[in-house]
């Protein structure tokens, strides 16, 4: 096991070097006149190509990733060129906005879709079919579409939780949670359509397997039968939808920051690559990708202590 951790983690960091030189190469051939746009509308052309030799952009492709990606493997993951902050106090500043409403997305979703998904699969009839009906519905229903509807009417009209801003967990608990849970609930409602329907699937399977049926006559309760047998083999394949979901949910995030006015790493995102920012738009890109590739490797320690045959394999 740890020799397939070891190799999943190489891989890992061999994805990060190849978006990472991908998304260089396809900054450099937006067309965007990035220095044009540092210096001004009304920079000299002289005043616009000395711009470019500060930044770097008068030498070839190769060369100003190769110096960019020295930095990056010392930590140092330069200053942007817009503002002139460092692209790492930047990403600590708005990472925990995007973390705290994904990760809280991603707890929502997995505690209801495990909750709807073993009711429709043991239950079956009224509970199976609204199940389904949810799992269309999620799926019919966009991310940002669901964030106006909830900003609109749990924020705006009847005041319940707040419809902008964040605060920081050290600054109020309290006010931490009410500031991301309309957000996470936007993010969750398409993760808990797909899970659900992918729990119902595995725990209905795994249901008609031989030896619950030879468990269930030895007079081993419903919950334990439940628990500790049938959703510990249906949890496998439920784990891997939960991860694509993860992707998926950091992807929507970027929207979903954008109607509840969140400060997070979609709107830095949003704002280095509308300005041609390459440092701050590179370090967002390392920083997702590691993020997903940290969950990946979560998720592999997560089916070998699962699944006893993945350990051997």
């Amino acid at each position: 096991m740890i020799s397939f951790l070891t190799r999943r983690l190489l891989s890992g960091v061999v994805l990060v070097a190849v978006i990472s030189a991908l998304t260089f190469v396809l900054m450099s051939m937006t067309g965007t006149d990035t220095a044009r746009n540092l210096a001004g509308a009304t920079a000299t052309a002289q005043q616009v190509a000395q711009k470019k030799t500060e930044l770097g952009l008068d030498r070839p492709v190769a060369a100003q990733y190769t110096d960019w990606l020295g930095s990056a493997l010392r930590g140092d993951l330069g200053r942007s060129w817009a503002g002139g902050d460092s692209v790492a106090a930047s990403l600590s500043d708005k990472l925990p906005v995007t973390l705290s409403i994904v990760i809280g997305g991603l707890l929502l979703s997995a505690i209801l879709s495990v909750l709807l998904g073993v009711g429709a699969a043991v239950r079956g009839g009224l509970l199976d079919r609204a199940v389904q009906l949810l799992a269309v519905i999620g799926f019919a229903v966009p991310s940002f579409l669901m964030a106006l509807v909830l900003a609109l009417f749990v924020g705006v009209r009847w005041r319940m939780l707040p419809a902008t801003g964040y605060t920081a967990f050290s600054e109020s608990p309290s006010l931490w949670l009410q500031s991301i849970i309309l957000p996470s609930v936007s993010l969750a409602v398409g993760a808990i359509a797909a899970t659900a329907q992918q729990i119902r699937s595995a725990m209905a399977d795994v249901l008609r397997l031989d030896y619950v049926r030879t468990l269930r006559s030895r007079g081993l309760s419903s919950r334990s039968l439940l628990l500790r047998h049938a959703l510990r083999n249906a949890a496998p394949s439920a784990l891997t939808v939960l991860t694509l979901q993860f992707i998926g949910l950091v992807g929507g995030a970027v929207v979903v920051e954008k109607v509840f006015g969140l400060a997070g790493i979609g709107s830095l995102a949003n704002t280095a690559a509308s300005n041609g920012d390459t440092p701050l738009l590179m370090g967002v890109v390392v920083v997702m990708v590691a993020l997903v590739v940290v969950v990946n490797l979560l998720l592999d320690v997560a089916q070998g202590w699962l699944n006893p045959k993945v350990r051997v394999a």
